[in-house]
């Protein structure tokens, strides 16, 4: 999916789907109600520019919004069949509970795949590899300051002492793989690490936040993480923008100011390969 989606949108934008009413137009300001509308605009807006969408599941649950979600991965499956949505929940725990977030994440809300925290061990992530054709994208190399507390400290007790987010990506291209599930989640914010990354995992698509308000550098991104030949890839690479194409215009013309801006940086992803 994500490669028939790149290759017939041209494109390695992902829009992530973070509503906050504080935000939204001033005739929908502070609406909850408006969840729904707000993000359906958007997808309308721009579901022919765009590699995937990406819901975060906090910005609905938060407004007690959950069945405005379902409503919106509904309308994503119509409007834009063709573009995976990742639902955007960082889960992670063992058991019983890992298979309801399973649930959860695939079959009540519908996503193509879903971002994990895998640092409770490969047990946790699992259940998810039971449905088949959904994926995983793992929390490898953030792009928040902290995560330099554990994930790039080094390993002293494996051979050669890598860091900790290289010695997960060698697990997810490697024996954590089973099914050709899984992806890794690695920060704009670093792009020397995503080309390690990319060393490590050649295969696996590379979900990649922090592009835009995060301050992330679209061109370096794509040039570290995108490794393909005639034009396709061998690992995808889904460049999040959110906030920058979101709230592109606080006006009625929101929707068109976010397709205006979300065309802006597609191109400029594409520039950089």
């Amino acid at each position: 999916m994500l490669g028939a989606a790149e290759r017939q949108n041209q494109s390695m934008l992902c829009v992530g789907l973070d509503p906050e009413p504080a935000k939204f137009p001033h005739h929908w300001r502070n609406d909850v109600s408006k969840i729904y509308d707000f993000c359906a605009a958007i997808v309308d807006a721009t579901a022919d520019l765009v590699i995937a969408f990406k819901p975060q599941i906090a910005y609905f649950a938060a407004h007690r919004a959950e069945e405005q979600l379902e409503r919106l991965m509904a309308h994503m499956r119509v409007r834009a069949p063709q573009v995976p949505i990742i639902l955007d929940a960082k889960r992670g725990d063992i058991g019983s509970t890992a298979e309801q977030y399973a649930k959860e994440a695939f079959e009540r809300y519908g996503a193509d795949a879903v971002t994990l925290s895998p640092f409770m061990g490969f047990d946790t992530v699992q259940p998810y590899l039971r449905y088949p054709g959904k994926g995983v994208f793992l929390l490898c190399r953030t792009s928040n300051p902290g995560g330099d507390d554990f994930q790039f400290q080094r390993l002293a007790d494996v051979e050669g002492q890598p860091r900790l987010f290289e010695h997960l990506a060698s697990l997810a291209q490697g024996p954590w793989n089973l099914n050709g599930q899984l992806g890794l989640v690695v920060g704009a914010t670093y792009p020397e690490e995503i080309r390690r990354v990319r060393e490590l995992a050649p295969t696996l698509p590379l979900l990649i936040p922090g592009v835009g308000a995060q301050g992330g550098d679209a061109k370096a991104t794509v040039q570290a993480g995108w490794r393909g030949q005639a034009g396709r890839t061998t690992g995808s690479v889904i460049v999040n923008s959110s906030r920058a194409v979101l709230y592109a215009s606080a006006g009625p013309d929101f929707a068109q100011a976010a397709r205006a801006e979300a065309i802006r940086t597609r191109d400029l992803l594409n520039a950089g390969r």
